[in-house]
């Protein structure tokens, strides 16, 4: 399985250029995709409907999109300006859900509703759980609220039971459409741009490790393939000097850690301001 999570800014390039075209390029030979602020009906992307065409340039994925917020546009009664995370599959989705993400008013800079869009993809191997996922990109405690909630819904999927559960005593209504309670696995993914570095609180609550005892963790924090591998998935110019930070990452629940076969950024490509970041597994 190729896997990749990508902050794509829209479509807009380290370059300055807007092209979704160079964005379907990269991820074209990947399987399961992660991409973070998609746009639809801006007008900084032209009032672009960006899932509809990427969906369009990637006709061998299933997609789903889960806007964040949704706006009204002056003087349009249907169209809607959106922003948000979206899942692209080779294979079936057969379920996703959004989970607004908490968030605090800040008065400088600006800061955005976020959310993760959890998704279970039909691998042959089985069912499987993607959550892409979006951050708050300027206050720990608000990250460190964001993964505390996101821990607290989604953190027994056999007892939370997934979309919708139980017996359908309204067949007339038909809610399950026939077909039987959707399976919520256990076994997972989460993918995004998580606006932290390695090491960082935010990071540690996500890996389960105590600050006390290194290299301590507990039984129920994710792992991080890519641990101490020094990758960068940002660069920024501050005062002349090129800081260079990991701030997207794919952490897996444990039973996944060993299938995983290759993790690497691609450095040298322009399309966002984010560097896309890849995992193979054998799976």
């Amino acid at each position: 399985m190729k896997l990749t999570t990508w902050n794509i800014q829209y479509g807009f390039g380290a370059d300055g250029l807007y092209s979704l075209e160079r964005i379907a390029e990269t991820l074209r030979p990947r399987d399961l995709i992660a991409v973070q602020e998609v746009d639809r009906h801006w007008s900084r992307t032209r009032h672009d409907d960006q899932p509809a065409l990427l969906a369009a340039l990637l006709p061998d994925h299933h997609m789903v999109y889960a806007p964040a917020f949704d706006m009204a546009l002056p003087g349009e009664t249907t169209k809607r300006r959106q922003f948000g995370p979206m899942i692209l599959s080779r294979w079936p989705i057969l379920w996703s859900r959004t989970w607004p993400l908490p968030k605090r008013r800040m008065l400088d800079p600006i800061n955005t509703q976020t959310a993760a869009l959890e998704a279970v993809i039909a691998h042959p191997a089985g069912p499987i759980k993607l959550v892409n996922l979006h951050l708050a990109h300027v206050g720990v405690e608000e990250r460190l609220d964001q993964i505390a909630f996101l821990h607290r819904m989604l953190a027994n999927p056999t007892a939370e039971g997934g979309p919708w559960s139980g017996t359908d005593d309204e067949p007339s209504r038909n809610w399950t459409e026939s077909e039987p309670e959707p399976p919520n696995p256990s076994r997972a993914i989460w993918a995004g741009d998580f606006n932290m570095e390695p090491g960082s609180a935010e990071y540690r609550a996500l890996v389960a490790q105590t600050p006390y005892h290194p290299g301590a963790r507990y039984a129920d924090g994710l792992v991080d393939p890519a641990a101490g591998m020094g990758l960068h998935t940002h660069e920024k110019v501050i005062a002349g000097q090129t800081r260079l930070r990991q701030l997207d990452h794919i952490f897996l629940t444990p039973d996944l850690t060993p299938l995983v076969t290759r993790v690497w950024t691609d450095t040298k490509n322009p399309a966002s301001d984010h560097f896309p970041l890849h995992a193979d597994l054998s799976l």
